[in-house]
């Protein structure tokens, strides 16, 4: 690893990303929120109340969630991913990657800078 701990083995490492997650609930949100930016698997979380509608275990399911928007680069998706699961209270986590195509430059500089710090 570089000194700044973003594996560099793939050309993408510093590559600005989107990480959504849900969570049950507010207080999981703050907490996995917290721990994610804590640990530097991300610069950013936004949480966003939401209603799901999904299927599971054969039936129609409806669920008060909260949604986590996570701003990373794409070198430190697999950390984060295992982190979420570690985390985690569902047994079927959402952890969905979404590439970042453009954003202003002076956020996207500050996004992989503060991805760059060590891990903690």
């Amino acid at each position: 690893m570089n000194p700044v701990d973003i594996p560099d083995a793939h050309p993408d490492a510093r590559t600005p990303c989107l990480v959504l997650t849900t969570v049950a609930d507010e207080a999981d949100a703050r907490r996995l929120a917290r721990a994610v930016v804590e640990a530097r698997l991300g610069a950013c979380v936004q949480a966003t109340p939401l209603r799901s509608t999904y299927v599971w275990d054969g039936a129609v399911c409806e669920a008060a969630e909260v949604q986590l928007a996570i701003k990373t680069v794409v070198g430190r998706y697999a950390a984060l991913e295992a982190f979420i699961r570690e985390q985690y209270g569902y047994d079927t986590p959402e952890i969905v990657r979404i590439p970042i195509a453009a954003a202003e430059a002076r956020y996207l500089r500050w996004l992989v800078e503060v991805c760059a710090e060590p891990l903690t």
